[in-house]
């Protein structure tokens, strides 16, 4: 699995945090989304989609084959 994100985009909501806080963080400053782990273990897998699909700007990726 690789994750991307696109802090251009990202509004600082903090969702990706509450679902997967050992892949995401954020950015004391601006609140932007940090990305702690690239590749996370498999099993983290399910907390990493449901953090995909609750961003409000649809700013994380999951390439789920990489």
């Amino acid at each position: 699995m690789k994750i991307t994100v696109d802090t251009g985009i990202c509004i600082g909501a903090g969702q990706c945090m509450v679902s997967a806080g050992t892949v995401f963080d954020q950015d004391e400053e601006t609140g932007l989304v940090i990305l702690l782990d690239e590749s996370p273990a498999d099993d983290l897998l399910p907390q990493v989609r449901e953090a995909a699909q609750v961003c409000p700007a649809q700013a994380i990726s999951v390439d789920e084959h990489a």
